[in-house]
């Protein structure tokens, strides 16, 4: 089958899908974008979170054919052409990328996060990346990454 969908703000059609790919299948060996990660294929590790129609999902959960017509964003859409995403470089700025493993869902749900409260408390950081596994850090580096990413956006730093 053929799925027809906007990643990143660019129209794509895929080929030759067949029923059981999923989403992030399709995104990183067919579309060539390689920043969401393929972990535990059940959901459960939050490597793989892209945006679909701007709500964060697993994009291993999500069959293929279920983004047809959709607008999908990934980790490399959040940033502007050659400038990083604040958040982005909030990340590299505090030491949070470790492996680099979990770093794609990570910062798809924390940008989501700064979207919808641009001043998170602690608890509110933790609570919106608890779907989300790294086995590298203590997530202290994450949150630090978080709440800079949050000062500057609110004119802080």
């Amino acid at each position: 089958m053929r799925v027809n969908l906007t990643v990143n703000g660019r129209a794509e059609a895929v080929d030759d899908v067949w029923e059981g790919e999923s989403l992030l299948y399709v995104l990183r060996e067919r579309v060539g974008l390689p920043g969401s990660k393929n972990a535990c294929e059940q959901g459960e590790c939050g490597s793989c979170t892209v945006y679909l129609d701007g709500v964060p999902v697993c994009a291993c959960l999500v069959a293929a054919g279920q983004a047809e017509g959709r607008e999908v964003r990934t980790v490399e859409g959040l940033a502007e052409g050659d400038r990083l995403d604040p958040l982005q470089e909030a990340f590299l700025e505090c030491g949070a990328v470790q492996c680099g493993f979990c770093t794609p869902g990570l910062l798809v749900q924390a940008h989501d996060l700064l979207a919808r409260v641009p001043e998170p408390g602690d608890a509110e950081i933790r609570e919106a990346l608890a779907g989300n596994l790294c086995r590298c850090t203590g997530y202290e580096k994450i949150l630090d990454a978080v709440r800079l990413a949050a000062a500057r956006k609110a004119g802080r730093r």
